[in-house]
């Protein structure tokens, strides 16, 4: 008995390490994903972490106390003004290009606070902080003031409050408009969601279509019939985007109608505030990606012996596209250097993001379609190779 067991176990080995796919998807392609995927994650996060901590900001200050300019006139990054500011001021702010906070102190702010008694029952003096949480630079000196003046109120037992709306009415300090809050939302969520809906419909139809014809033998009928090569290669790509575009355009419908219902608040609605040239840029952009999408997997389908080996072949892959869709979370703005746009798949998601942002650039959109009807021609070419390979189709 313990011989046949032995028996079994070097059997099940020889074909285990025999199979150089399956060794590497099991046993290297686990730890190799986990890696990249955590370095690339931790990278992005520090850099979320860290944005805007370079940029320099100008802090407006209205009264400023003493204890306050010790405090920031030395930091390097911020420049203060000291000087009064108005209505007409504050509106500035709804700018998320601007790198501006306004600070306002009640005048004698000092004198207030050492002679307020928090048990009287009456309001505290009032410290207002104006800012746009759109913008990262104002948004961290916001919370470093915040934090610094929390931390002295502490020492003075509670002697006046931030950011306390006047007289029972809701007081706005955060000066970004719906629009931009919006447009930050839908950026970070909707590229990443629209790249796996596509990416979905794409896996679901493209290992049958040829992995699954190679394991059924009808691929060879295919192959015998009076037609080149290349036209099967396009033919396949072709027909499988145009499914898993129909598959892609439902899951974002369904996108679009059900997350401003999920994320508005009761006095916040934040619609989907965009014009044709936007839509017409995303349709362009879903189109290109899905003919690349099903490019990738119909190269990995023709390598495959049969539809779980190309499911197994697919999955890394898979990963890569899904770490793509996260990148938007982890950065603040749309990058603008030219080989962002010729990356595959990553190309796709910064012009999503740009569009969803408000930030079209049609160059951008151009270079990001040139370059992925090029990968795509480059696909047809090479699953035309395979084609005409017979080692490849019939493991020969």
């Amino acid at each position: 008995m313990k011989n046949n067991t032995w028996t079994i176990i070097k059997k099940e080995f020889a074909r285990f390490f025999g199979d150089r796919q399956l060794l590497f998807t099991t046993v290297i392609m686990p730890g190799l994903l986990i890696y990249l995927v955590y370095s690339l994650m931790g990278e992005g996060i520090g850099k979320m972490v860290t944005e805007g901590r370079d940029d320099v900001v100008t802090v407006r200050v209205e009264n400023m106390p003493e204890f306050l300019a010790t405090e920031i006139v030395t930091d390097s990054q911020l420049v203060v003004l000291e000087q009064p500011f108005g209505q007409e001021d504050i509106d500035m702010l709804s700018d998320e290009n601007l790198n501006i906070v306004m600070v306002r102190f009640p005048k004698d702010f000092e004198l207030l606070t050492s002679v307020y008694d928090p048990q009287s029952g009456l309001p505290a003096p009032n410290v207002e902080i104006y800012y746009n949480s759109t913008n990262n630079a104002s948004s961290l000196v916001y919370k470093t003031l915040t934090m610094f003046l929390d931390a002295y109120e502490s020492g003075l037992s509670n002697r006046f409050d931030v950011n306390r709306a006047e007289d029972g009415k809701e007081a706005q300090f955060d000066m970004a408009t719906e629009d931009s809050i919006g447009a930050m939302i839908w950026s970070k969520i909707l590229p990443m969601l629209i790249i796996m809906m596509l990416f979905s419909g794409t896996m679901a139809i493209a290992p049958s279509a040829i992995a699954g014809e190679k394991e059924r033998g009808t691929i060879a009928t295919l192959l015998v019939t009076p037609m080149r090569r290349n036209e099967l290669a396009l033919g396949k790509i072709v027909s499988l985007s145009c499914i898993a575009l129909l598959s892609g355009i439902s899951s974002f419908i369904g996108i679009a109608l059900s997350l401003p219902k999920m994320i508005s608040g009761e006095d916040v609605e934040l619609g989907f505030n965009y014009t044709f040239p936007d839509y017409a840029a995303l349709f362009l952009v879903i189109l290109a990606s899905v003919l690349i999408m099903a490019s990738a997997v119909s190269l990995l389908s023709a390598l495959a012996k049969d539809v779980k080996s190309a499911g197994t072949m697919i999955t890394p892959f898979m990963l890569v596209v899904m770490l793509a869709g996260l990148l938007p979370l982890m950065q603040s703005s749309v990058p603008e250097s030219f080989t962002t746009f010729i990356i595959p798949f990553y190309n796709s998601i910064e012009v999503m993001t740009a569009v969803f942002s408000h930030k079209l650039d049609w160059g951008n959109v151009g270079i990001c379609l040139a370059s992925n009807v090029v990968y795509t021609g480059i696909a047809v070419w090479g699953l035309t190779r395979m084609f005409n390979s017979e080692k490849v189709m019939f493991g020969r």
